[in-house]
């Protein structure tokens, strides 16, 4: 009995440890507080928080989703603009809300595709000086 006690501590031992390095992610990207600015970049919900999360009737989405959806466009492809990317957003004026959904997209994007920008330049300088 004492045997099967003491296997069964070593085992949970065990299996305590390694489970936070099994459930880390593969490609070493994380969106903590320590996340690089890449990552950071890519949490594509920050940027559309002030969306609405309410499904509308006859509408694909909610407007929050159809954002991020939108961003990720934008955050993927150079030639997307903005206006392209936030296009399945309402341009209808909300009562007590501030801008359309539309707009508070693309102002959105255009945050996304600066802070992309600024990171490229921030990488460049440090390639061209290795090589």
């Amino acid at each position: 009995m004492k045997r099967f006690a003491t296997a069964a501590l070593i085992t949970g031992a065990f299996l305590m440890t390694a489970s936070p390095a099994m459930a880390a992610p593969k490609d070493g990207h994380t969106t903590g507080p320590k996340a690089d600015h890449v990552s950071k970049a890519k949490a594509y919900g920050k940027l559309c928080k002030d969306q609405s999360k309410k499904h509308v009737k006859g509408v694909k989405g909610t407007p929050f989703s159809n954002c991020v959806n939108a961003l990720a466009k934008v955050a993927a492809d150079d030639e997307v603009t903005p206006r392209d990317a936030c296009k399945p957003l309402s341009k209808k004026h909300v009562k007590g809300e501030k801008g359309t959904p539309f707009s508070r997209c693309v102002v959105a994007a255009q945050d996304l595709k600066r802070q992309l920008k600024e990171e490229e330049e921030e990488e460049a300088p440090a390639e061209v000086a290795t090589a």
